[in-house]
């Protein structure tokens, strides 16, 4: 208290920032929402500009095409498709308890960093429907139409056969596949994996800076679980509705309640430099360029890992 007496200015940016989060948060995101794209991507063959990032929705029975290019589309709250180049995908159910997605041809990768019971997320590739049960990294491909499970299970569905696929496992999305799942090396990857964790990471500072964002605002506009629109990251946000948890990446992902009882106090110990205190439930930041103490405002690129969700139908 004392010491925000004696900086007044740094009370009134912390009230601006945190107005300035919760005017953004007006918009919904719903699955299909395309949160990022870098080279030639195209909705309907239509460009989608920068500007349209976070509001243009690859609506049911509509798809999404890439050239030389990437593109991060939501799907349920805590779960992201990452289309790869020369890819495409066609949204054929945008609903938050039933939401399937196709490929069409190319490369997708689902990052699943939450999961409810009543969420029925499905992929389909190459005619064969799998059903994604567990947070995971699942690795789609249709030449040759093959499933990777790096984390998680998923359970494949061709010719009434029902195919439980577990972490570390991959198999042929074939109508007429009646081999059983084989191991793979999970540590060869490829480029769209490699970006896919690079978004995790950025996505996890931008959890971080919601949740900053929303403990100096009072909880009381707080819907809980869903997706928050960040206008430093320019981004969309997911923000667990409660405690902490971590991607299949490894990021972390924040709650404002765990956030409030539970995360350390940061403290300068030279200009720019931060030290945490260590063995706070087993979680270890070391010395990051990070806000010097939690509850001021956020700043354009915070540079420490952890993120934070909101549901499809809050609020940004």
């Amino acid at each position: 208290m004392f010491q925000l007496m004696k900086t007044p200015g740094r009370v009134i940016g912390m009230l601006f920032a945190a107005a300035l989060f919760t005017a953004a948060n007006a918009a919904v995101a719903r699955p299909g929402t395309v949160n990022y794209t870098e080279g030639q991507v195209t909705l309907d063959g239509n460009a989608i500009q920068a500007h349209d990032l976070g509001s243009v929705e690859v609506a049911p029975d509509h798809t999404i095409h890439t050239a030389q290019g990437r593109a991060e589309i939501l799907l349920t709250p805590g779960a992201y498709l990452r289309l790869g180049d020369q890819s495409a995908a066609r949204m054929d159910s945008a609903s938050l308890t039933d939401t399937r997605v196709e490929l069409l041809h190319g490369e997708a990768l689902v990052e699943v960093a939450q999961i409810e019971p009543e969420n029925h997320l499905q992929v389909l590739a190459n005619g064969v429907e799998t059903q994604l049960d567990k947070k995971g990294l699942y690795d789609f491909k249709t030449s040759p139409p093959q499933l990777a499970v790096y984390d998680g299970k998923a359970m494949v569905e061709a010719n009434d056969r029902s195919v439980k696929v577990d972490k570390g496992h991959e198999y042929p999305l074939t109508a007429e596949a009646e081999v059983k799942p084989q191991k793979f090396d999970r540590k060869q990857t490829d480029s769209l994996y490699d970006w896919s964790k690079l978004r995790s990471d950025y996505l996890a500072q931008a959890n971080e800076s919601s949740v900053n964002a929303i403990v100096v605002d009072r909880p009381g506009w707080y819907y809980g679980t869903g997706w928050y629109w960040n206008p430093w990251y320019s981004t969309w946000a997911f923000v667990p509705g409660g405690g902490y948890l971590m991607s299949p990446f490894g990021f972390g992902f924040y709650s404002p309640t765990y956030w409030v009882y539970h995360a350390p106090v940061y403290y300068h110990t030279r200009p720019g430099v931060v030290v945490t205190p260590r063995g706070w439930h087993g979680v270890r930041p070391g010395p990051r360029r990070v806000p010097a103490l939690r509850g001021t405002a956020p700043v354009a690129r915070p540079s420490m890992r952890g993120s934070f969700a909101g549901h499809g139908g809050h609020r940004r």
